[in-house]
């Protein structure tokens, strides 16, 4: 049975919340038929993921995702997935092998279908995947909470070229399973890289939203 943080996040993630939306306790405790105590514990679980905001004496709102929050996410990215790309290639076993495989294999499927939430499920599963087979713990513990919001701009990004996406995923699982550490992490720089423009093109027509004024808008 999910909690109210697992329905949450999935609901932000699919876009089924909207940037901008206000969350109201009281009505999401009803929703999910429990008190606000778990709804509120949610809450903070979501706003140290980055995908709740809270605006003090004002409320809560699902997280606008800026240009300027794309760019720093791909800061983060260059640097951590390039590391955990460049260790996966030397410590990866059959094991993490095979999940990433399988992760190709479900998001060559979805990318086939032309659906963005799968799409974006597998491609997240896919980077994860390699962080995991990193065998670095530090790393996988500070790249954990950023999994949903590379889902979530996986998403709002799908206009991407999901083929391309897909192809260097397959470049970056062979040299991981060469055990090429270096072409590992050159491959892996590439393809965040070339991801930067056109994810901050498309960010760069979105529509802004100023939490304040969000929130001074909520229900009493």
């Amino acid at each position: 049975m999910s909690t109210v943080y697992e329905t949450l996040k999935e609901h932000i993630v699919e876009g089924v919340l909207q940037p901008g939306e206000r969350l109201v306790e009281r009505d999401l405790a009803t929703e999910h038929g429990v008190s606000r105590i778990p709804v509120r514990e949610a809450l903070r679980r979501l706003e140290a993921e980055r995908l709740v905001v809270v605006v003090p004496r004002k409320g809560v709102l699902v997280s606008p995702f800026t240009p300027a929050d794309v760019a720093d996410f791909f800061d983060v990215r260059e640097s951590l997935e390039v590391l955990a790309a460049r260790l996966a290639a030397g410590r990866a076993d059959q094991e993490a092998l095979a999940r990433l495989r399988a992760a190709l294999a479900e998001a060559d499927a979805a990318t086939a279908r032309g659906e963005a939430g799968a799409i974006a499920r597998a491609n997240a599963v896919f980077h994860s995947a390699v962080v995991a087979a990193s065998g670095n713990a530090l790393l996988v513990e500070l790249m954990g909470p950023l999994e949903a919001r590379l889902r979530w701009l996986f998403r709002l990004t799908f206009e991407r070229d999901q083929a391309r996406q897909c192809a260097e995923h397959h470049e970056l699982f062979d040299a991981i399973a060469a055990g090429a550490a270096e072409r590992a992490a050159a491959v892996a720089l590439r393809h965040v890289v070339s991801g930067r423009t056109p994810s901050l093109e498309l960010a760069a027509g979105w529509t802004a939203i100023d939490p304040d004024e969000v929130a001074k808008r909520r229900r009493r």
